[in-house]
């Protein structure tokens, strides 16, 4: 008769189809149990939008079938829990993992691609926030719907002294912090370095964002120094760079991943936006073979993408059923899961050499 040891070496020994190892070396495999001819497996999987999850369940069953004849029914429970490096640990916050989305010039749709991916991490389960980085043209409020000035509280700090942090605002389960809350909609910006790297410091590290699977954090265009201030304050589980099918766009969104990698953030891959007749179609995906970069998926240059981010209903490409939805999940799913390999593969995440 099987026993749950022996179950146990054979699940162990399973590899996983999508990291590509066992297992065992995935630490996947939380707990087995055996009574009589019923066997109860429990997996942890790394992210709740891990795909083809009733697959992987069919698969487990086979398995222990195949090896244990003597066992009629194996009922296999599937849970996630959000790996992350605690991003968001080296300035006290409870962030497992913080995306950086940006790219090499402005106009490619990269504030739409940030909010889509936003609410696409949270329809699979995961608790999300994101900050709009992108000082100088935030648009991130507007595409969400979102209003009002983020109210202040007053925390007990670790020494017993008052610290006040900045409450963001919340939109659909979404935690948003973005300069639109300060400024008038027509109000320009006008600030210089120190100023910016101040209002970053204060969005990221005095904002009350609570405990968080990921926050994401739409960069403004260009390889500027916000990527620098960022990179310093918090761990990025890595960067997600945007762009459309041009070659105008697509050699400035090199330039985009030649700069998070000199500062040494992972790649998560490249995402194409726009893509159809009018600006063409493929140009990130070879662009991304070029680099040795993953692509992450491509959304269609669709009306309905235009006419939600104009009514400040982003929410509904992703709640609601239309031509863009299935391509927003995808890349959402692909962006957690090359999160997942990422600390599957180097545990240890990378440190910021200032060059």
């Amino acid at each position: 008769m099987a026993t749950a040891a022996d179950i146990q070496a054979t699940l162990g020994a399973f590899e996983d189809p999508e990291f590509g190892k066992s297992l065992s070396q995935l630490k996947l495999l939380k707990s087995v149990s055996v009574d009589g001819s019923t066997a109860k497996v429990h997996v942890e999987l790394p992210t709740p939008a891990y795909p083809n999850q009733e697959q992987l369940k069919e698969q487990l069953q086979a398995c222990v079938r195949e090896k244990h004849a003597d066992i009629d029914q194996v009922d296999v429970e599937l849970a996630s829990i959000v790996k992350g490096k605690d991003s968001g640990a080296k300035v006290g916050l409870k962030i497992k993992n913080v995306i950086a989305v940006g790219s090499g010039k402005g106009g490619v749709g990269k504030s739409t691609v940030a909010a889509t991916l936003a609410y696409g991490l949270k329809h699979f389960g995961a608790s999300v926030g994101l900050m709009d980085a992108d000082v100088y043209g935030p648009s991130i409020p507007h595409l969400l719907g979102a209003k009002g000035q983020p109210a202040m509280k007053q925390i007990e700090g670790p020494n017993g002294q008052t610290i006040e942090r900045i409450v963001p605002i919340e939109v659909d389960g979404i935690k948003l912090m973005s300069m639109g809350f300060m400024v008038g909609e027509d109000q320009a910006v006008v600030w210089r370095g120190p100023m910016l790297h101040k209002a970053l410091t204060q969005f990221l590290q005095q904002s009350d964002w609570g405990e968080l699977d990921y926050l994401v954090v739409d960069m403004p265009p260009g390889t500027g120094d916000v990527a620098l201030t960022i990179s310093q304050m918090v761990q990025l589980a890595g960067a997600v760079i945007v762009c459309t099918p041009q070659k105008v766009a697509l050699l400035d969104a090199g330039k985009a991943i030649s700069m998070f990698q000199t500062v040494k953030i992972p790649i998560l891959g490249m995402v194409e936006n726009m893509t159809g007749d009018i600006f063409g179609h493929g140009g990130a995906k070879t662009k991304g073979e070029e680099m040795g970069v993953s692509f992450l998926g491509e959304l269609p240059s669709v009306a309905d993408i235009r006419i939600k981010g104009d009514e400040g209903n982003i929410s509904a490409l992703v709640n609601e059923d239309n031509p863009a939805r299935d391509a927003i999940l995808e890349i959402s799913r692909n962006v957690a899961m090359q999160i997942a390999k990422e600390i599957m593969e180097n545990p240890t995440m990378p440190t910021l050499d200032i060059l």
